[in-house]
């Protein structure tokens, strides 16, 4: 029997992450940032600069596993996001898959089997040149990632969850997964993050804990960009989130995400891994990430 939280919810049991990268000091101190703050694990941009697989070699990896061991810590996911059309672009993604691949393979060493990505918004139109590189894409990346038992987790947000669990169930294997994000669902889509959790069940491998609040429609090709529409990147993302027209991003609790059902639906379908906590705007993101800690320590 599962021990209540103080708000009547059943105890959750599952590790904390943060994203390192939130803080904005660096790889380094935020890993000891992230110790500092309580949690259990981290969450950690894998693209450019010193993550970048093709930077990070050799005796770089063991020292920075061993590092992130000493402090107590592991390894929740590697971001691989390559930004643009996520893989909607036919003549790129060779390049885009093959760095993915490289990603994955860090992960591995550095002990996690998840790679949480963005592949782009899936077309309505199941016979467009676009669905299909994207298909073809994430066909060879999960048939590869479930070669080596890990996964490259999709984020949510971009399509409503009933329409992606179409698409991944055309995949061969479930090497490309979810990394469940209940605020972009809120944001973006206006989807209802608890129903999303159960219908996309069967492949939550990773989650995030975030915040926020629709103020009006938005197209997500706005958001997220779409080949021939324009792309965003994360900084434009943040922008938008920090108090745009369209939507806005608030600490956890203080948004539209209904915390009680979305951590009971995760319960539900005896997801056990992270929670990670990922804060892409805000003055003061270290306080907001420890307050965030506290939040989802409420639950347990």
């Amino acid at each position: 029997m599962n021990a209540q939280s103080t708000n009547g919810t059943p105890g959750l049991s599952n590790k904390i992450g943060v994203i390192v990268d939130s803080f904005g000091i660096g790889v380094t101190e935020g890993l000891r940032k992230a110790k500092e703050v309580g949690a259990d694990g981290v969450q950690i941009y894998a693209v450019s600069g010193e993550m970048d697989p093709a930077v990070l070699t050799g005796s770089k990896r063991r020292e920075l596993r061993d590092f992130i061991g000493s402090l107590g810590l592991e390894i929740s996911a590697l971001c691989g996001d390559l930004a643009g059309h996520g893989f909607q672009d036919a003549s790129v993604n060779p390049e885009k898959i093959e760095k993915s691949k490289r990603i994955l393979d860090l992960a591995l060493e550095l002990g996690t089997n998840v790679v949480t990505t963005h592949i782009g918004i899936v077309p309505e139109d199941r016979g467009g040149a676009i669905y299909d590189a994207m298909h073809r894409a994430c066909e060879e990346l999960s048939q590869y990632a479930s070669s080596r038992n890990a996964y490259f987790a999709i984020e949510t947000g971009p399509e409503p969850a009933a329409h992606l669990k179409s698409f991944l169930d055309t995949l061969g294997t479930n090497g490309v997964s979810v990394n469940f994000d209940p605020a972009n669902m809120v944001m973006v889509t206006g989807d209802d993050p608890v129903q999303g959790v159960r219908l996309l069940r069967d492949y939550i491998v990773h989650t995030h804990v975030k915040d926020g609040r629709r103020l009006r429609e938005v197209d997500p090709k706005k958001v997220y960009g779409y080949l021939g529409f324009g792309e965003m990147d994360h900084a434009d993302i943040a922008d938008m989130a920090s108090g745009g027209a369209d939507f806005v991003e608030l600490p956890p609790g203080e948004g539209d995400v209904d915390f009680d059902a979305y951590f009971r639906a995760l319960q539900e379908i005896g997801y056990t891994g992270y929670l990670t906590i990922e804060r892409e705007v805000g003055r003061d993101p270290a306080a907001d990430i420890a307050g965030a800690v506290r939040f989802i320590e409420r639950y347990r």
